[in-house]
């Protein structure tokens, strides 16, 4: 029996798999995404690795950089990442919690440089446990909140 395929497959990209619903949009924004290029996004599939259900994003025709993808262990730290090369699987990447966040979190402090002056968000990994991360302006530790990440600057 032929398996039918809910979410067509992609020849040249990334595959984000095992996101937990429904998170799908929010990896599409931290990433940065936009209105760049094509991507299809499967939302709710059943799982036996998340009871919620999964989220599926394929990004066609661009491999992200590591440094993209650990950008979405903040928020799905279970994700897994596939390139695909002509059709088939040429590398599976575990993702990790990044050291550094640059532009993707917003400071919880009002009076931080951030709020205050504009300046470019900037965090270091304060207890990788945790995901706790601390500001490097106003020293604010904070944990990840999905709200508070957003685009790139």
């Amino acid at each position: 029996m032929e398996r039918v395929y809910k979410v067509y497959a992609i020849n040249n990209g990334t595959v984000i798999d095992h996101i937990p619903t429904p998170l799908a949009l929010k990896v599409v924004e931290i990433l940065g995404l936009g209105n760049e290029g094509v991507f299809t996004i499967g939302v709710g599939f059943q799982s036996k690795r998340l009871p919620k259900g999964k989220d599926i994003l394929k990004i066609e025709n661009r491999v992200l950089l590591e440094s993209e993808t650990d950008k979405i262990a903040l928020i799905a730290p279970e994700a897994t990442i596939n390139i695909i090369s002509n059709g088939k699987v040429s590398e599976k990447r575990i993702i990790s919690v990044p050291e550094r966040i640059f532009g993707v979190m917003h400071c919880p402090n009002p009076n931080c440089a951030t709020n205050k002056l504009g300046a470019h968000s900037n965090f270091a990994l304060e207890d990788k446990e945790t995901m706790t991360y601390r500001c490097e302006y106003c020293e604010r530790v904070t944990g990840i909140v999905p709200e508070n990440l957003t685009a790139p600057e």
